[in-house]
């Protein structure tokens, strides 16, 4: 496994049409949205897909979706006693070679880091990982779109049909998200985080919704537009993450934009700054 040299900065445009990009439960699953009304799709649900994609590009991954899951584990605790390595070492009670293994295993814990606490076998194991994500929140206030739906079938067999099941269904009209991360040189040089890793992160971000289509998010709904990668020339940056993510200026052209190009993208720079700028698919 190769090393991580410099710190990276990220940045990625996302595109939402008439989709629920990431549904609240506490709020009858309607998409999230701040108290002035912008809306947020949380840093959970953006590392959910980056696992889904580095999973579906042949990588191993330690916290699968369930229905996604591509091993005969059943919960993370069996997923995690399923490696010789971390058991020895569980053993010996070695929690930074229990780590190591870890990481050396699965893409996610070294990227993200994970909590390793289970009562069977009285684990307690952190891993810090240097790949920090933002939760994303719109450009504009969203507009949210609500519709009644029913169900013309029953679910059990009975002489008479029932009623139609009333439900909501909910959308975003039309939004532009900006989702912000960094990479960590220090925390990499921990787990084992290498440049190549960063590479397939950067894969995993400009095709981040691809495999991801189901009815409150349909095919071509949500679109990552553009990445923006920024990558240092030296290990802990030259510059703070927040004055690289101030660099990209997004404003809207008319009063109410429906796509991506009703935006209007203004790129400034930093002296030494490599910026790398990705078509999103």
């Amino acid at each position: 496994m190769g090393e991580f040299t410099n710190k990276i900065d990220f940045e990625v445009l996302v595109m939402v049409q008439n989709a629920n990009p990431n549904g609240d439960p506490l709020n009858g699953n309607r998409p999230r949205e701040t108290y002035d009304g912008y809306g947020e799709i949380s840093d959970v649900c953006i590392k959910r897909k980056i696992r889904n994609r580095l999973q579906d590009m042949g990588e191993n991954i330690f916290v699968q979706s369930e229905e996604r899951s591509d091993d005969e584990c059943k919960s993370l605790s069996d997923r995690a006693k399923s490696n010789e390595e971390m058991q020895k070492a569980q053993k010996d009670k070695d929690r930074e070679a229990y780590a190591k293994a870890a990481c050396r295993t699965w893409i996610d814990v070294r990227s993200f880091g994970q909590v390793f606490a289970f009562k069977d076998g009285n684990v307690s194991v952190g891993v810090r990982g240097p790949v920090s994500v933002h939760s994303a929140f719109s450009v504009l206030p969203v507009a949210i779109d609500s519709m009644q739906i029913t169900k013309s079938v029953n679910s059990e067999t009975k002489d008479k049909k029932s009623s139609d099941t009333m439900g909501m269904k909910h959308k975003v009209h039309s939004a532009l998200y900006v989702v912000k991360g960094s990479i960590n040189h220090q925390l990499a040089e921990k787990t084992g985080f290498s440049d190549e890793d960063a590479e397939k992160i950067k894969e995993a971000l400009r095709t981040l919704f691809v495999n991801d289509s189901s009815s409150a998010r349909p095919d071509g709904s949500m679109e990552v537009c553009r990445v923006y990668w920024w990558k240092h020339n030296c290990p802990m940056g030259q510059y703070s993450s927040a004055k690289v993510h101030r660099l990209v200026k997004v404003t809207a052209k008319v009063d109410d934009p429906k796509s991506f190009e009703d935006y209007e993208i203004i790129i400034e720079s930093l002296p030494d700054l490599e910026l790398e700028e990705i078509e999103g698919i």
